[in-house]
């Protein structure tokens, strides 16, 4: 089998830690993997199914003979540099936001719009976590029926907003329970014991604008910009996996147990969906799974032709690493 040299811009972090974790437990073909990052984290040494690892220090000239580089970094950092890695010929997967509505670059969900992967000019874009969880679940019914609306409240974990962001949830679990006071300084407020109903900054329509990524990302992956979105988006004191409550409206009647065969048979989907305690996915079961998991299916009574559902993820592996190496394994299997 043809194996291919590969980096991680950003290793140091969340997602590049999880891509490392991926890439094995995938058994991607790798020759040679590159951790990068900056000069802050530059020399340490990470233990890996390929090895021990040492992170070199990012620069311009790291990507000769790269034939994927996967950017984990800002999308300031992913718009300056993934052009680089890509006209040194490598293809570059960007977990960022910089490249996701450029009309020249994909945004690829594996199960919703692989065809996608294959007109790229270097750059493939990975989608925002909570449109690819929603989307590979939307996508069997909007299949058979066209799916007219959308209405989704997330339920997103700490650790979509980083290491830091986990660290400050223990720290202030730690001094609410011993009578303190919680430091603020990733949050908008105090996330333990509380939800924040506030991701990314503020949209002039009164949107986040993760709640207008979720709007504008489905609009592009499948392909229909007809399909009306409302997006709520809150931040919860889960560490990981995000969960989403979902209804929808589709054209012509689908109903549950319809629903519930299209979703069991569709690629990367677990259906966990018994009317009985317990008979759901939750984030501490889903953590460190790859499936998109759904349950709680069922009619929506208040409109004509809806449904409502509950999908979690791992929102570091599909809702990041796994789909990043998806897309690059869409690459090699079609080459």
């Amino acid at each position: 089998m043809k194996s291919y040299n590969v980096a991680i811009v950003g290793a140091s972090g969340a997602v590049g830690q999880e891509l490392i974790r991926v890439l094995s437990l995938r058994n991607f073909p790798v020759k040679k993997l590159t951790l990068l990052a900056s000069k802050r984290s530059a020399g340490k040494t990470i233990d890996s199914e390929f090895g021990s690892l040492t992170i070199e220090e990012f620069s311009e000239d790291s990507f000769t003979g790269k034939d994927f580089v996967f950017f984990a970094t800002s999308g300031e950092h992913s718009k300056k540099y993934a052009p680089l890695a890509a006209e040194a010929g490598a293809v570059v997967i960007d977990n960022s936001s910089a490249f996701r509505l450029d009309d020249n670059v994909p945004l690829v969900v594996p199960e919703v719009n692989p065809e996608a992967a294959k007109n790229h000019n270097g750059i493939i874009a990975n989608p925002n976590c909570s449109t690819i969880q929603m989307v590979v679940a939307l996508n069997p019914i909007h299949r058979f029926s066209k799916i007219k609306r959308v209405v989704v409240s997330t339920y997103q974990a700490v650790s979509g907003a980083g290491q830091d962001a986990v660290r400050e949830l223990n720290e202030q679990l730690r001094a609410v329970l011993a009578g303190e006071s919680a430091a603020v300084e990733n949050f908008t407020k105090q996330i333990a014991f509380n939800v924040i109903p506030h991701i990314d900054v503020f949209q002039e329509n009164g949107y986040t604008k993760e709640e207008m990524k979720m709007v504008n990302e489905t609009w592009k992956i499948m392909g229909d910009a007809n399909i009306r979105i409302a997006a709520n988006c809150v931040r919860v004191p889960v560490i990981r996996a995000h969960s989403e409550a979902i209804n929808i409206e589709t054209e012509e009647f689908v109903g549950v147990e319809k629903a519930r065969e299209l979703l069991a048979s569709s690629e990367g989907i677990n259906v966990v969906d018994q009317r009985e305690d317990g008979g759901y996915p939750t984030p501490v079961e889903v953590s460190e799974t790859m499936e998109t998991n759904v349950g709680r299916i069922r009619e929506d009574i208040s409109c004509e032709n809806g449904l409502a559902f509950w999908v979690v993820a791992d929102q570091l592996w599909k809702g990041a690493a796994l789909n990043a190496v998806q897309i690059a394994e869409l690459l090699i299997n079609n080459e």
